[in-house]
């Protein structure tokens, strides 16, 4: 899985690109832990390229959400398709994560 992170100011938005699932999930979980660290929690997962994910692609969201509640904070996801949050939903994991359209709107809601 290719992992693309941009800086937008002092948040850091972070694409994985295909489905997550299995070891690909573990190498966001990884991305995502070295971006909160560098970024003081400011991160944004944009959800535009992800078809689907599987039960590891939702735990390593639900663990990101973990790490980020920890300080006072949300997960933040941006342009999550209908098969993802359909996913969300049957696992009741929908209020863990913060969902937005677009990657301004995501990024504004630190301000």
């Amino acid at each position: 899985m290719e992992i693309v992170e941009e800086r937008h100011g002092a948040v850091t938005v972070v694409k994985p690109m295909g489905p997550l699932v299995g070891d690909d999930a573990d190498h966001l979980r990884n991305k995502l832990e070295e971006t909160i660290r560098k970024s003081l929690g400011r991160v944004v997962v944009d959800g535009s390229a992800v078809a689907y994910l599987d039960s590891a692609g939702l735990e390593a969201l639900y663990d990101m959400s973990d790490v980020l509640a920890a300080s006072g904070q949300t997960l933040r996801l941006v342009a999550v398709n209908e098969t993802v949050r359909e996913v969300f939903d049957l696992t009741d994991t929908a209020s863990r994560f913060e969902c937005f359209g677009d990657v301004q709107s995501a990024v504004r809601s630190f301000l």
